[in-house]
């Protein structure tokens, strides 16, 4: 009796399980075929290349991706290095319950509860004014690292966290260097959570707007430096949708377009760190 009451448990709970996780992806394709079947017709290789004309409803969108790449490329030198050295730290160079630790992972709790919009005013206050790089590809990749930081460092640490101790204690018994223990041990093991954190922050980076109206600016013309001013993909969407009459089927154009950048970058890092893992292994 007690046996098949818990069976009916199991089984409902199973059920229950396969709603939510087909709910998940239901709703991601109904998006997905929504803004696919609105833009599609807009994409071509003059709007893959071309610079946006008449406030964007003809063009392109050569320019945006362009200072699009630009940002993520100083928010991911800046976020990646810094954030796995700060989770690092607090995995391996000290203990959990030490005041530094409670310190830095307060911080970190304390910034990924920051809405955007927050970090958009400190941009522009800090890095625009302060520090006078105005409205540049600079201050919005600068702006974005911050946001970003405590996805790095968390994801980061629970992976280094995850893996096992033994590692740790074979290590030290042979005499390996913490430097080696963490480069040829604890670093593969602990690569999806890296990847998954890597993913994350690349994901927020590229779907930000707030942020980066006040610190990367509006501008449509090519970048000639990172101190130019920028305007990246998901501010043209805004743009597009909300400011610019008849602009409606290019916002879902470029929608179309960052959705396929974001699968496509999670699909090649994926399996880029699963190569480099089996690599490793092998050797």
């Amino acid at each position: 009796m007690a046996r098949t009451k818990s069976s009916t448990i199991d089984r409902a709970v199973a059920f229950l399980c396969w709603t939510a996780a087909a709910t998940v992806c239901g709703a991601f394709g109904c998006i997905l075929i929504e803004i696919v079947q609105a833009g599609y017709a807009e994409i071509s290789w003059e709007f893959l290349t071309a610079r946006p004309r008449d406030a964007g409803r003809a063009g392109g969108i050569g320019t945006v991706l362009v200072s699009t790449g630009l940002v993520l490329a100083v928010c991911l030198s800046v976020s990646i290095p810094v954030g796995v050295g700060a989770a690092t730290w607090l995995s391996e160079f000290t203990t959990p319950n030490s005041r530094g630790a409670r310190f830095v992972t307060g911080c970190v709790d304390l910034l990924a509860s920051v809405p955007s919009i927050i970090f958009g005013l400190f941009g522009m206050v800090f890095f625009s004014r302060l520090l006078d790089l105005g409205l540049s590809i600079l201050s919005g990749g600068l702006t974005l690292a911050c946001m970003v930081l405590p996805v790095v460092i968390q994801t980061t640490h629970a992976g280094l966290r995850s893996a096992p101790d033994e590692l740790r204690r074979g290590a030290a018994a042979l005499g390996l260097s913490r430097t080696s223990t963490l480069w040829h041990l604890l670093f593969p093991a602990a690569i999806h959570g890296v990847v998954a954190g890597l993913l994350l922050s690349l994901g927020r980076a590229m779907a930000e707007t707030a942020a980066l109206i006040f610190t990367s600016g509006y501008a449509t013309r090519m970048p000639e430096s990172l101190l130019d001013s920028g305007r990246t993909l998901s501010v043209h969407i805004y743009d597009l949708a909300l400011n610019v009459t008849g602009g409606e089927s290019r916002a879902y154009a470029s929608a179309s377009l960052l959705l396929g950048m974001l699968l496509v970058i999670n699909l090649a890092t994926s399996t880029l760190a699963d190569l480099w893992l089996r690599k490793r292994q092998v050797a």
